[in-house]
């Protein structure tokens, strides 16, 4: 198996409700060096059927930024369609929430989360989080081919 680095455009699978913290995360984004296409999902069930669909030849992301406060499903419901569905090695996931809770957070790498990252206050936050997850999940991160 051959490790890889995503190439440009880095396609980034943002699931996440809530529109406000949809835009900051794009404009985030929009502030790196990397060429980045979204696709945005709103709610937990829609995730977990993009990625029972994966399966069937649609592409697979780069980079998922999951949200835990869900409709529908939560976060870590889609955590597991995740685990069960997908071949290994499954994109890397990194949880993006507003919950602090020690709970959540076990339960988030429990369920095979790659990263748990709190959601920042403001716009300047969201974009030195932006750039620290360039650095590493593109630019450093050796990513495992999709399976064949």
């Amino acid at each position: 198996m051959n490790d890889h680095t995503p190439t440009e455009p880095v396609d980034v699978l943002l699931i996440e409700d809530n529109p406000g913290d949809v835009r900051l995360t794009q404009e985030a984004f929009r502030t790196t060096e990397s060429e980045i296409s979204f696709r945005v999902l709103g709610d937990g069930e829609a995730a977990a059927t993009y990625f029972r669909a994966l399966e069937n030849g649609e592409p697979r992301p780069d980079l998922v930024l999951l949200d835990l406060n869900l409709p529908r499903k939560d976060g870590i419901g889609v955590l597991e369609v995740i685990e069960e569905e997908l071949d290994y090695p499954p994109p890397p996931v990194l949880v993006l929430s507003s919950s602090d809770a020690e709970a959540d957070i076990a339960e988030s790498y429990a369920n095979a989360a790659n990263a748990y990252l709190s959601k920042p206050d403001a716009m300047s936050e969201f974009s030195s989080m932006a750039e620290a997850i360039e650095r590493f999940w593109i630019e450093t991160a050796q990513h495992p081919p999709a399976p064949a």
